[in-house]
């Protein structure tokens, strides 16, 4: 990565939900997974090289409109098929996001809109957290199947929680949610999924629901991560634009593309990093390097 991005990094350090560092290469296989791992230039021209290479033959345009079409009913099949068992629950929010350990009260809710909430993972530590009724979560995903998941679990109580059914990238979706009514917007790996040429109009759509004041958190996969280099040619829909073999899609960002939008958006940012991790197969003696973009933009009081 750019010496210019690792200044940037080390002007916004956040708190580790991992602090372990790996220090003697010698003993990079005695742990699974290493933190804040430095790239050199030689890892990184091989990423790219990897990229160009799986980035040379790209999806023909019949099948790239019926993957835009038709995402809802991969993502539909997706879930069916793997049900609750796919993900599990993100613990480390409240490391990472302890914006969402903060409860209002029961005459004033905090209230927080999970985008793209599959089947719960993000809601139910959420809920579990706090069992008062000082916070309220609405999420929403467009695959039927996420949510039916989602209103089936223990924890779902329609006097805390409202999951709903959306595509938050068609132009004219409805929420079921006052515009400046949010306290936080929450987007874990959901924006990837996303076609690129509907990313920031999406996003416009979703700061008007954010209070003044309010705050959106992202989290999603970043340039260079593991899953993007492991694609092979012909899975390639446009620049840093995937579709596996499922018929779901992804999308890689960049801490600048991510500070443009958000910018544009009317944001303020208070974190942008590259969260670089290193995790190991020590039984097959295999390095896998991962990239996360983490970002919080504030919606100005004014």
């Amino acid at each position: 990565m750019s010496s210019a991005n690792s200044e940037q990094e080390g002007e916004e350090k956040r708190p580790q939900f991992g602090t372990r560092y790996l220090e003697d290469e010698s003993k990079v296989f005695e742990h699974n997974a290493w933190d804040d791992i430095e790239w050199d230039e030689e890892m990184e021209n091989e990423a790219k090289e990897k990229i160009s290479k799986n980035s040379s033959q790209l999806v023909n345009k019949e099948m790239q409109d019926k993957y835009e079409e038709e995402a809802g009913k991969f993502w539909d099949t997706f879930y069916n098929q793997h049900q609750n068992k796919f993900f599990k629950d993100r613990h480390w929010l409240f490391t990472e996001f302890e914006e969402l350990a903060k409860t209002g009260t029961e005459e004033n809710k905090k209230r927080i809109f999970e985008v793209g909430c599959g089947v719960g993972n993000t809601v139910f530590p959420i809920l579990q957290r706090s069992n008062e009724k000082n916070i309220f979560v609405y999420c929403c995903d467009f695959a039927d199947s996420a949510i039916s998941i989602v209103k089936q679990h223990e924890l779902y109580d329609s006097e805390r929680c409202h999951g709903f059914v959306c595509d938050v990238a068609d132009e004219n979706a409805e929420f079921p949610i006052a515009e400046e009514s949010l306290d936080v917007v929450v987007l874990i790996f959901v924006l990837s999924a996303i076609h690129p040429d509907r990313i920031l109009s999406t996003m416009q759509r979703l700061v008007k629901l954010l209070k003044p004041g309010g705050i959106l958190l992202f989290r999603d996969y970043g340039l260079y991560d593991l899953a993007q280099l492991r694609f092979k040619p012909g899975r390639c829909l446009s620049e840093n634009f995937y579709v596996r073999g499922d018929g779901t899609r992804v999308y890689f960002f960049t801490q600048d593309e991510l500070n443009e939008m958000f910018t544009k958006c009317g944001l303020v940012k208070e974190q942008n990093i590259a969260d670089r991790r290193l995790q190991v197969n020590r039984g097959r003696q295999l390095k896998m390097y991962r990239v996360w973009i983490q970002c919080k933009y504030r919606k100005p009081l004014t």
